[in-house]
């Protein structure tokens, strides 16, 4: 190992650098552009660091996949899917992590891992908790703004049988569900949700309930999205339930 790259790997571990872009050690000061370009392409060559898209890198063997999710998207955190299996309210662990945001979308595959970029206005972009310590905090949305989030995209939370066992099991603040609600801005969600928390019985409730029946409107949205479009008419929330409801209080209860 040449004495650059020794010197290189030894500023990385004092700042706890794992995980790590050009500006963050150009901001170090202790090497120039050119010393940087050369350390690097000699350690990522020989697989010491790797690349993980222009610009932004990550030592060999770092594997927190929060960590990185959130460091290729800054901007927002962990999400979905992932955020469900984190706050423990889903067993199903996905092989894909979700990373909600406002700036890119695609996939990007590390180690042999897919990680999911969901694109969404930037007003969504909202409701996150950080977790980690150090250089390897991550941002990742609540438990409540979770759920809504789910509802609004469930096909990036494993469908209804998840969402709903999920919503079910979850200790909810009401005030911090109307919040998350009001930044999804989706009436469907906002009506599914308190329809289950009447169905289910849930306790604590009162204050989203009344924020829920107090936005309703007259226009009816299915129950289940992209499901059938016909089903029983729930006049209270607007809904059309197009499954069984004894199905929604199995997935609710499994």
């Amino acid at each position: 190992m040449t004495n650059l790259q020794a010197q290189f790997l030894k500023m990385l571990d004092e700042y706890g650098y794992d995980i790590f872009n050009l500006d963050m050690v150009r901001d170090t000061g202790r090497f120039s552009n050119a010393q940087i370009s050369q350390a690097l392409r000699s350690l990522t060559n020989s697989g010491i660091i790797n690349k993980l898209e222009r610009g932004k890198f990550v030592k060999d063997g770092f594997s927190d996949e929060f960590v990185i999710g959130n460091f290729l998207a800054p901007d927002g955190g962990i999400a979905y899917w992932s955020a469900l299996n984190a706050h423990g309210l889903t067993e199903q662990f996905p092989n894909v992590v979700y990373v909600q945001t406002s700036r890119r979308a695609g996939e990007f595959t590390h180690q042999n891992l897919r990680y999911k970029f969901i694109k969404v206005n930037a007003s969504k972009v909202t409701g996150y908790v950080k977790n980690g310590y150090g250089n390897h905090i991550y941002q990742i949305t609540d438990v409540e703004k979770t759920i809504v989030d789910c509802f609004d995209l469930p096909h990036h939370a494993g469908w209804y049988p998840e969402i709903i066992k999920a919503f079910n099991r979850a200790k909810i603040n009401a005030k911090k569900l109307v919040k998350s609600c009001k930044a999804i801005d989706n009436l469907s969600v906002t009506k599914r949700l308190g329809y289950l928390s009447e169905a289910l019985n849930k306790t604590g409730m009162e204050f989203f309930i009344d924020y829920a029946q107090s936005i309703l409107g007259n226009e009816y949205s299915l129950f289940e999205i992209d499901g059938k479009s016909n089903g029983n008419y729930h006049s209270r929330w607007k809904l059309i339930i197009n499954m069984p409801e004894k199905e929604i209080l199995e997935m609710a209860n499994s």
